[in-house]
């Protein structure tokens, strides 16, 4: 079969690893590419090697590059955007995949501007037209409705994915796979040296579990409780805007029109009253779970389950519930 396009992906990692999202960035780029007859190369950017390289074959890649310099351990805009055009010029992308996380959403709008494409964010489809037309769906609105984009003019046509909508099963497919040690320019340094450290913290737009609370948590002092529900399943820990206002949570929490958007397998709204701005950020989730003290809330009409009762209290008994289940 002739190749007649190359679909590049971003490899995102953290902690020597792989994030999950970029399996659902692969997966989403094979299929594309089974499409258009095309091959998929997965770039990743480090200070060696990583171990996953088969991985990433099974999930869709037709080669899998390696791209070492020692200041490319940690994340900076400056080092990735500049080897990503250097990478542009070498393969020549039709189009270019990337998660829609912090660092996929910055790069993609970089990107966009150095090279003058287009630029489709926070994409929850893809698919091509009879005409072969490559297109892509986006929510718009606040979630209240959905916009198809078609791609015209210059490439690479540069798409961000939301995490958590593109998973599949692993691809049975051959690749290969090349290391390259790259030279970044003199800032390359300076910029690595004040990269501020985030920790291993997961990311509320990446995680597949949500515990959110409101302001029927009652206080910050009780957000350890969601901290606990939210370790013991692997997920992460949000917050309503009015608990992000009064300073229990950091911005970073915040899910909603004014902050971010989650589609977890499972999202738990811990006093929660379900306000519209609330709603669109979450409303995606496949599973949502709602506890809350008012039977008349607004975020029952959307839960797949309800709790009536005290967030307080309901969290501990939960919590313990879950223990025994997961240690039996």
């Amino acid at each position: 079969m002739s190749i007649e396009c190359v679909v590049g992906v971003l490899i995102e990692h953290d902690q020597g690893a792989a994030k999950p999202v970029s399996f659902e960035v692969l997966s989403a780029a094979r299929k594309l590419a089974d499409q258009v007859s095309g091959k998929v190369i997965a770039l990743y950017f480090s200070n060696l090697a990583s171990l996953e390289a088969e991985d990433f074959i099974q999930q869709g890649a037709d080669e899998v590059h390696f791209l070492i310099n020692p200041n490319l351990q940690k994340y900076t805009h400056e080092n990735y955007a500049f080897a990503l055009l250097r990478q542009h010029k070498k393969h020549s992308f039709d189009y270019f995949l990337l998660s829609a996380t912090n660092n996929g959403k910055e790069l993609s709008a970089i990107l966009s501007a150095q090279l003058g494409v287009g630029v489709a964010t926070d994409c929850i489809s893809l698919f091509v037209s009879e005409e072969g037309d490559v297109k892509a769906v986006r929510p718009v609105f606040s979630g209240k409705a959905y916009s198809t984009v078609r791609f015209t003019g210059n490439k690479p046509h540069i798409l961000s994915l939301r995490p958590n909508v593109f998973r599949d099963s692993p691809f049975s497919n051959q690749g290969e796979i090349f290391e390259e040690k790259i030279h970044l320019p003199e800032f390359s340094q300076r910029a690595q040296s004040i990269v501020k450290q985030v920790g291993s913290q997961l990311d509320i737009t990446e995680a597949r579990v949500v515990v959110s609370g409101g302001l029927g948590v009652q206080g910050p002092e009780n957000f350890k409780l969601l901290e606990e529900l939210a370790s013991l399943l692997g997920g992460a820990v949000g917050a309503s805007r009015p608990v992000v206002d009064n300073g229990w949570r950091d911005y970073s929490n915040q899910v909603g029109q004014t902050g971010r958007t989650v589609s977890p397998d499972l999202y738990f709204a811990c006093g929660i009253s379900g306000a519209v701005q609330h709603l669109a950020g979450m409303s995606s989730s496949r599973c949502i779970v709602a506890i809350n003290s008012d039977p008349n809330a607004a975020i029952f009409s959307v839960a797949d389950y309800g709790i009536v009762g005290d967030a307080a209290k309901v969290i501990p008994a939960l919590i313990r519930a879950f223990k025994k289940t997961l240690s039996s």
